[in-house]
């Protein structure tokens, strides 16, 4: 016992006493009289064999945690489609150069559904949006980064119809009057329609509704009605953009991460590239 405490820098009674609560621990003696000394029951030395493996995985699991430590490992990303496109993919190539050890799993969410894999602890970094006119409730718990912004674009078809005798005008207050395309997954389009429309007296009336902005613009082009894009979004043959007044507010970008797992050195690597990828763009 003395020449563990003097190895340890512990005393005497204390190794005694850590030995002890490890006994009761795993329920069996550890250790037996021999003479003036002590060895290991046949119980102790089944446990110093697993020794090695149990002080590696410790090892192991506090380098994990080690803000200095190299970034490695799995880092489970969710993201709305266009920034899970133009930002994660781009991101996730490049930590495939730089840091072949950090393994990036993505998948398409909406920003509902992001919030809702974090408190379950199925991804540990979600990419979100919200609209400036209608916030989004941030929620206690995580650390959420606003990243970007973009301001507010109306897709209308760019030739005339029976439905759209007014695609080739600007006067937003006939515009918003046309059948409106919104989000098929979330409450957040609806709420910023009508609040657009609240604008020029009118309800919106929604038609159609789709996640993908590609499909929504096809719908556009079809003639099927008006939505909203944020500026970054570039218009597809068919559509043409009107831009709304700043007062109409803007589109955010936010990554989140639940509160203690900012500084885990493969999360913190990719939320810094994935911020500042979003932020060059919003900035382009």
């Amino acid at each position: 016992m003395r020449e563990v405490a003097a190895a340890t820098g512990y005393s005497t009674s204390a190794v005694s006493a850590q030995l002890a609560a490890l006994e009761e621990d795993v329920g069996v003696p550890l250790l037996e009289p021999d003479g003036r000394l002590v060895r290991f029951t046949p119980a102790g030395r089944r446990l110093l064999a697993h020794s090695t493996t149990i002080l590696s995985d410790v090892e192991s699991a506090l380098a994990d945690l080690n803000p200095d430590a190299t970034p490695h490992g799995p880092v489970r990303v969710a993201s709305y489609a266009s920034a899970l496109v133009a930002n994660c993919l781009p991101t996730t190539r490049e930590l495939m150069r730089s840091h072949p050890d950090v393994q990036v799993e993505l998948q398409e969410r909406e920003p509902d559904e992001v919030l809702a894999l974090l408190r379950d602890d199925a991804i540990d970094i979600g990419i979100s949006y919200d609209y400036s006119l209608a916030p989004r409730p941030q929620p206690a718990g995580y650390v959420i980064t606003e990243v970007g912004s973009s301001p507010l674009n109306l897709a209308l078809p760019t030739r005339t119809s029976a439905n759209f005798p007014h695609a080739v005008d600007d006067d937003l207050a006939l515009l918003v009057r046309d059948p409106w395309i919104v989000n098929s997954r979330g409450a957040d389009d609806d709420e910023l329609a009508a609040r657009v429309c609240a604008f020029y007296g009118v309800t919106p009336t929604v038609t159609h509704r789709a996640d993908s902005l590609e499909i929504v613009q096809a719908f556009v082009a079809a003639g099927l009605g008006i939505a909203l894009f944020p500026a970054a979004i570039a218009p597809q043959p068919g559509v043409r953009m009107v831009a709304l007044p700043a007062t109409m507010g803007s589109r955010r970008t936010f990554v989140a991460i639940r509160q203690g797992r900012e500084h885990w050195p493969a999360t913190a690597l990719f939320a810094k590239l994935i911020g500042a990828n979003i932020a060059d763009q919003a900035g382009a």
